[in-house]
């Protein structure tokens, strides 16, 4: 008959107190935010690659038809700039604040931001992983629509590389907004009618020309970071271009997207805890 000291018994007081007295487990340090948003980005692209291909073609698809619809009560000039600049941020708005708004108010109702909680990643790579990757996808969609407007309204196409500035500050600013709405709406219902409003405010404010608007319709507009886009390329199709305008409109776009990748940040952290 062998005999076994009381204090491995499992249970026993003893052991219990040993295990009391063994130093907890230490969590890997957290990734810096630089590598975690690149790991980040290039997992979003790649699902969004597979998942939003067909969406981006839908955006792309509804924005040349807008144009199709105005070119036959506009005849060209300056309403024909914000015809083809509005329809082509329309592009950015559709992926950057409707979609990422969608993904994210998902993302929280099936459990997947406990997925990103348990990783040792800051939650500001999460936010700004996920918005570029979704941002990235409007650049193709929005060259392709600018190209099809300025061929149809007779605009030059010599300012075309303003786009390069355009869609990520434009798409920053847009794709935040859309995280937040995602992240703060109580249910992934509200969080799809958000980003569809904002996305209807975003096609119906930046395609009419604002003289055309009243007073406090033009003080909405200008309520709307992607407006200041608008008005960014719009000022490129003139012959000689207000470049100061052209760079004030893309600092605000810029401001914006700061602000409102912050709030997203801040909401993802909220989110994340609960």
């Amino acid at each position: 008959m062998s005999v076994v000291p009381a204090e491995v018994l499992p249970g026993s007081a003893l052991a219990g107190d040993e295990e009391a007295r063994r130093p907890a487990a230490e969590l890997a340090p957290a990734a810096r935010l630089w590598p975690a948003l690149c790991a980040v980005y290039r997992a979003q692209l790649s699902r969004a690659r597979v998942a939003r291909i067909p969406l981006l073609f839908v955006a792309t698809f509804q924005s040349v038809g807008i144009m199709i619809m105005m070119r036959g009560v506009v005849d060209g000039g300056g309403e024909a700039r914000y015809v083809v600049a509005g329809s082509s941020v329309v592009v950015v708005a559709f992926v950057a604040l409707n979609l990422l708004a969608q993904y994210f108010g998902q993302l929280r109702a099936t459990g997947g931001l406990d997925h990103y909680a348990t990783l040792p990643v800051p939650p500001a790579a999460v936010v700004l992983g996920a918005a570029g990757a979704y941002a990235s996808f409007t650049l193709p969609g929005t060259f392709v629509t600018a190209v099809v407007g300025c061929l149809l309204f007779g605009l030059p196409l010599t300012h075309l590389w303003i786009l390069f500035a355009v869609v990520p500050l434009a798409g920053a600013a847009l794709a935040g907004l859309g995280a937040a709405c995602g992240l703060l709406a109580p249910r992934p219902e509200l969080a799809t009618l958000l980003g569809q409003l904002g996305m209807s405010a975003a096609l119906l404010l930046g395609v009419l020309p604002p003289d055309r608007m009243p007073a406090l319709i033009r003080l909405a507009r200008d309520l709307l970071p992607s407006t200041y886009g608008v008005e960014a390329y719009a000022h490129t199709f003139s012959a000689h271009p207000d470049w100061a305008a052209v760079a004030g409109d893309l600092a605000v776009c810029a401001g914006v997207g700061v602000i409102s990748l912050a709030v997203a940040t801040w909401a993802y952290r909220r989110a994340a805890v609960r």
